[in-house]
């Protein structure tokens, strides 16, 4: 990759504007290899270059690729309209940078969510001709049974539309059914369980494809990168 000067690469990973991000390094404020540098003419190889701002730790990246355990209450907007938006779980310099989120949860609707600024990326993986597996595990009022099992997977009744079904179904607890789908119909989860007698009380996405919750260890609200092993296995599904 083509040598760029510090400031341009702090610009590139959402430290604010050109001039802005010149002030830092003359300041002394960034640090390569351990060592400041203040020269605003350096020039260093961008590619998975190490570097720290105010003494926190940065590595370069030309796209981020993140994973989220969203917590309730939290909109998947960037220009939220009752509650917090998802991007004030991350640093300042995603939001810069236009991270955003693939796909949305409800503000309710708890779990796993991918944010992402590479634009390709974000359209494969909404796309609904893709048919992209998303796994939850609801919370429901009333038991699960088998019957509510079996109603699901053959395919519910909703208004004016066809007949979803769940790819996969199975109970969890007395309360508590796991549920696969491989489209993404507004509040389809808890209309399919409202269609087949049960009240949704609490929501949660366990997968996405093959990348679990679970695997990534993250408690609510904290996130991560994805590494390119994770990656791969989205864009493979």
């Amino acid at each position: 990759m083509k040598k760029l000067t510090l400031e341009k690469i702090l610009q590139s990973q959402g430290f604010g504007t050109k001039k802005s991000c010149r002030y830092r390094v003359l300041d002394g404020l960034v640090e390569v290899g351990g060592e400041v540098v203040d020269d605003v003419l350096a020039e260093f190889d961008p590619t998975d270059l190490a570097f720290a701002v105010d003494g926190e730790p940065w590595q370069y990246r030309e796209h981020v690729y993140l994973a989220l355990n969203k917590p309730t209450g939290v909109e998947c907007s960037r220009r939220p309209a009752v509650h917090r938006g998802v991007l004030s779980l991350l640093p300042d310099q995603f939001t810069a940078r236009d991270v955003q989120p693939v796909g949305r949860l409800d503000h309710d609707t708890t779990g796993l969510l991918l944010l992402s600024d590479d634009g390709n990326f974000i359209h494969a993986q909404s796309h609904p001709k893709r048919h992209v597996p998303k796994t939850y595990a609801a919370t429901t009022a009333e038991a699960v049974t088998s019957q509510l099992v079996a109603r699901l997977t053959v395919g519910v009744k909703l208004i004016d539309e066809p007949e979803p079904l769940a790819a996969t179904a199975r109970q969890i607890d007395t309360h508590r059914v796991e549920i696969t789908i491989d489209m993404g119909k507004y509040h389809q989860v808890r209309r399919m369980l409202a269609a087949a007698g049960h009240n949704c009380v609490a929501l949660q996405r366990t997968a996405i494809g093959v990348l679990t919750l679970e695997a990534l260890g993250l408690a609510e609200g904290e996130w991560c990168y994805l590494d390119a092993a994770q990656i791969a296995l989205l864009k493979a599904d």
